[in-house]
């Protein structure tokens, strides 16, 4: 499945939960799942950190769909090298 398809699936499953929860709820959700995986990267095992990915994913997408942003649109920028030097791979200076 791609980013858009899985997009859409997850608007199909839980997009009126969704837009009934709002975009700052959905928000603090996703903020959540985001501290979940980073607990799982410090005390976890590698299949609590797939876990957590795949949450903090499916939330980022059900915000992209109340904020209505296609997410393959928004990666795009990506595409054909690095949004801020072009180069591919990055050739950026190290920026901490």
């Amino acid at each position: 499945m791609d980013v858009g398809e899985f997009q859409r699936w997850m608007d199909e499953r839980y997009g009126a939960r969704d837009r009934k929860r709002g975009l700052d709820r959905t928000f603090g959700w996703f903020v959540e799942e985001v501290g979940e995986l980073s607990a799982a990267f410090r005390k976890g095992t590698r299949a609590d950190v797939e876990h957590e990915f795949g949450d903090a994913f499916a939330w980022l997408a059900s915000l992209a769909n109340l904020a209505e942003v296609d997410l393959e649109q928004a990666l795009a920028r990506y595409r054909d090298g690095c949004p801020r030097c072009s180069e591919n791979p990055c050739d950026c200076p190290f920026i901490p």
